[in-house]
């Protein structure tokens, strides 16, 4: 017998065949990417997503871009309020991760054991120290998704050690050396 860890299967059943899989999706899957959450509305309507295909755009001003699907309650409130918050996650947020990516649930919602704070960008995760507070300057279609780029107006730095990034499907964190 092989180890499988308790499980019935050794691999998961459901999995499309190598061959049958997207080739720009299982390309995406090899970048590591950083796992952020982006938060938008108010604190007594707040909104929220794990968003992990993102880059930081140097300059004056700086830009933050996002693929965002159009079919999400974030997409809806960035075009409708027109700001956004982006939380960076650090190694020991995974799971807040995959409840604010509907991956895993959170009874009262994932919002309902978070310090929360209102701002003018949105809702601020208290605990969550890096961030950057972003007004929207434009938005397209790119693929299945739509390109956001967000206008940093504030950015917050704090220590971190340990970034949570997703590197073919799994989180990862990152060690110094």
């Amino acid at each position: 017998m092989g180890d499988d860890a308790g499980g019935v299967h050794y691999e998961n059943p459901f999995v499309t065949p190598v061959d049958r899989r997207d080739p720009a999706r299982r390309l995406r899957g090899r970048l590591a990417s950083p796992v952020t959450v982006w938060t938008s509305g108010s604190v007594d309507a707040p909104v929220a997503l794990t968003m992990s295909s993102i880059l930081i755009a140097d300059g004056d001003p700086p830009f933050v871009l996002g693929l965002l699907n159009d079919t999400t309650d974030l997409w809806e409130s960035i075009t409708r309020t027109g700001a956004f918050v982006v939380h960076l996650l650090e190694e020991q947020d995974h799971v807040l991760s995959d409840e604010f990516a509907g991956l895993r649930p959170s009874p009262g919602g994932p919002f309902s054991r978070l310090e929360v704070e209102d701002s003018e960008w949105g809702p601020v995760l208290s605990q969550r120290k890096n961030r950057a507070f972003c007004r929207l300057r434009a938005s397209e279609a790119a693929g299945y998704q739509h390109s956001v780029r967000g206008e940093i107006e504030r950015i917050e730095l704090d220590e971190l050690d340990s970034p949570l990034v997703l590197f073919r499907g799994r989180y990862r964190g990152l060690k110094p050396r």
